[in-house]
């Protein structure tokens, strides 16, 4: 159980959607000048022979662009929580190439973090369902699209995503390609969910800060529990943090020994929703995109959308999971999942079996 914040949490990170639609602030280009460090260094890691994965900073120098980075690391942790960086050409480059280009920006952000047991540092964020020649099941309201039961499928389908976090300090989302329709992105401050809930419901709100029993969804190590409490909410020196996905508390619903969820712990994560969309902001994606999210005070989903594969309107983004150096403390308890707490810990991921 996490300590409850009785106040409304202040300052840039209680954004709510109108206030990013009427500014352009947190939205960064990609200057020309950033674009040409970004060839040469693209070029120094290739006559080099470096494969992406094995790229590091060092590897990849861009000084120039390395600052404006930096300066993006200090707003994710200390400002709004949301950065959008706007401009990579990728149409100059190959599928590799823009595999090297985000892996070498992502090292100057972060460290890359594991995505599955798999060992996946880029994620594709694609309809895995038509690509592999399966068909997508109907979407029941309110709910992910049906699919296989780890959350990997129903980040991979065509269906719409509901609010959630990764298991990451920071998720860097880079478009390479649009679908025909669909497909937004909608973004939201926790830290704004967490004021109206305390405003409209303190009695649930309170609820937010107490366990909730999730399940690994068969992405823990071999022989460790398939769940594990953490609460929605946590704060720790005045910051606050939020770990949420629905769909985890759902399946763990579904394992032997799980206590069942409350009709207000329910209700709870129904009036988390409803806000989060109520007062979330929409955007659409457009190839070039690095969308920037911290994890600990953002939601994030995702509308339906649709593919048009023969005219290559076909959905791809890049996903990188990033621990960030100047990353907050977590609250007692939060190691079950981050597996460190302490500000500035390599943490977050997959465990690798």
């Amino acid at each position: 159980m996490a300590i409850a914040s009785a106040q409304p949490i202040a300052g840039p990170v209680a954004w709510i959607g109108a206030d990013l639609a009427r500014t352009t602030d947190w939205i960064w280009p990609i200057t020309a000048a950033a674009a040409s460090e970004l060839d040469a260094a693209l070029a120094a890691v290739k006559q080099r022979g470096i494969a992406w994965p094995d790229i590091r900073r060092e590897d990849f120098p861009i000084s120039g662009f390395a600052r404006t980075l930096a300066e993006i690391r200090r707003e994710l942790e200390d400002g709004r929580g949301v950065v959008l960086l706007r401009g990579l050409p990728v149409e100059r480059y190959t599928e590799d190439e823009l595999r090297q280009l985000y892996f070498g920006i992502g090292a100057h952000l972060g460290s890359a973090r594991y995505q599955n047991s798999r060992g996946e540092l880029i994620g594709e964020v694609r309809d895995e369902m038509r690509v592999y020649g399966q068909v997508s099941q109907p979407v029941m309201p309110g709910r992910d699209a049906t699919a296989p039961p780890t959350s990997r499928y129903k980040a991979r389908s065509s269906g719409p995503l509901r609010f959630h976090t990764d298991r990451t300090d920071v998720v860097a989302l880079l478009c390479v390609r649009q679908a025909q329709a669909g497909g937004k992105s909608k973004v939201v401050s926790s830290v704004a969910v967490h004021n109206a809930i305390l405003d409209r419901r303190p009695d649930l709100h309170a609820l937010l800060f107490q366990d909730y029993v999730r399940s690994r969804e068969g992405e823990e190590a071999g022989g460790e529990r398939k769940h594990y409490a953490l609460p929605v909410w946590g704060l720790r020196d005045g910051r606050f943090t939020s770990q949420y996905s629905r769909t985890f508390v759902e399946a763990a619903q579904r394992l032997p020994g799980v206590p069942p969820l409350s009709a207000a712990q329910d209700e709870a994560l129904d009036l988390l929703a409803d806000v989060a969309e109520e007062l979330c902001y929409e955007m659409t994606l457009v190839p070039g995109d690095i969308q920037l999210l911290n994890s600990h005070v953002t939601y994030h989903a995702r509308t339906a959308y649709v593919d048009d594969a023969a005219s290559r309107r076909d959905r791809l983004l890049f996903r990188l999971w990033l621990s960030m150096p100047n990353s907050r403390a977590l609250p007692p308890g939060f190691e079950v999942l981050w597996g460190r707490g302490e500000a500035g810990a390599l943490r977050g991921g997959i465990e690798q079996r």
